[in-house]
Parts: C-alpha cells; structure tokens; sequence
C-alpha cells in the first residue's frame, strides 16, 4: 500500500488559452493533514475542482489509493470515500442540525434524499446522526434549524454531514472563511479531532489555522507549484514569501 493515498501528476487546466493549473504534482500521505495555500488566482479552488471532479483536467491524472479516477463523476469518487466541502456552507437551511446529517446517512438506506420516507423508517438513522452532531459540538442544537445557527456552527453543521458520508479524504475549501476568532478556534480544534482517523486536504488562507494544523504545505502560484514541506520549511523560502506573504514578512 501506497504512502500516498491522493496523488496528481502533470495536472494541468487550460481554459480558453489560460492556463489555470500547469503540470501540478501534488501527493498526500495517508493520515495527515495538508494544505494547499496560495496566493488568490494561485489555481487552488481549480485543484481542489479538478480532484473532486467537478471539472475535468486538460491533461495529466488524478491517482486516489493507487486507482486513476481522472474520469470519474464527482458521485462516485464521493462514495469510494473522497469528500469535500465548499466555500459557501451549503446546508439545508429550513432544516434542523439532525435533519441536515439525517439526509447524509440515507445514503447507507440506498436512497439518498428520499424526503417522502416515513418519519419511522428514517428514525432508525437518528441515533448516527446524534453521534455525528455530538462530535461537532452541536449537540444543545439539533432541533435547531440550520439558517438560525451562526456563521461558525453552520460550518461545523457542513464538517458533521460531511463526516457523515464516512469520508476515508476530507477536502475543505477554506473552512474558516468568514469566521471571527472565537468561531475559528473552534474549527481548529473541530479538525484536529476529526483527522485522527483520516486524511484531510485543506484551501486555506489563514496562516496562523496553516501553522497549527497541517503537517505538509504545498504552495501555488499562477498555476505551477513554488515549494512543498512543512510550515517551517515554506515559510523560510524567500520566493514564498515574495508572492504569498510579501517580500517583508518572515
């Protein structure tokens, strides 16, 4: 078995003579957590698009434990275990925290978004689905509906129906977007205890959530990779600095 449970090799995006991505090579070892920075219009979002299948690459492939899925549709990279959030938190917002995980469990029921179930038949999935809102820390709201919840706990609500789907990769597009301090250290501390059993790539833009978090930083810019390692090392390289931090920031 690979080290490496994701790959990409020569990965390129071309759009309409722009070239987006440029022969990217990206590997992500098995149980850790790995950000992709950069700075914006560096091709992250087109990476994490173009892994997740919801664009399909000019050339090069996409390797996800040991099997190519350059040509795999979004659904069924997502049911071999490889699972992403959005910039946006995209919940059901007229429906409660429980709900919201409920309908990513009915996936295990082979009937996805079957609304018209009985009440019943889907409580049998109440108990996973409390399990999965506990972890999150929202348990005092799963009656809750999801457009009553702050900014920070609808994005946990996303990471909790994320997890829900049993992702063995979490991608997450910059999970702290938007968020006050308060909100960001508890999305922190919600990743931590979520990669313990997993692999998680992660677009973010704080360095400070980069720092704590991540074991190995691979850094784009205008497409192309400019350096990979560990925060220390990426944060070290003078031309990291230059064009993502500033030429004066350490």
């Amino acid at each position: 078995m690979s080290e490496f449970i994701l790959e990409t090799r020569d990965l390129s995006m071309r759009f309409r003579g722009f070239t987006a991505v440029d022969r990217v090579d990206l590997r992500v070892r098995r149980g850790s957590v790995h950000a992709l920075i950069g700075p914006n219009g560096a091709g992250k979002s087109t990476v994490f698009n173009l892994i997740t299948k919801f664009l399909q690459p000019t050339s090069g492939s996409i390797v996800y434990k040991g099997e190519d899925i350059t040509r795999a549709r979004p659904e069924d990279i997502a049911l071999k275990g490889l699972v992403r959030s959005f910039q946006i938190s995209a919940v059901f917002p007229h429906l409660s925290v429980l709900e919201n995980v409920r309908i990513a469990l009915q996936r295990q029921m082979n009937n996805w978004f079957s609304f018209w179930e009985s009440k019943k038949r889907l409580s049998v999935l109440n108990d996973r689905a409390r399990m999965f809102v506990d972890a999150v820390g929202l348990g005092d709201f799963s009656d809750v509906p999801a457009v009553e919840l702050s900014y920070g706990r609808k994005r946990a609500l996303e990471i909790a129906t994320t997890l829900a789907l049993d992702p063995e990769v979490m991608l997450l597009d910059e999970p702290m977007a938007g968020m006050g301090h308060e909100d960001v250290q508890c999305i922190v501390d919600l990743i931590k205890r979520v990669s313990a059993d997993r692999t998680i790539l992660m677009v973010e833009h704080n360095l400070a959530v980069v720092s704590s978090l991540c074991d190995r930083i691979t850094v784009l810019t205008r497409g192309t990779v400019l350096a990979e390692g560990t925060y220390a090392e990426v944060s070290a390289n003078a031309d990291v600095r230059s064009a993502y931090m500033g030429a004066g920031n350490a």
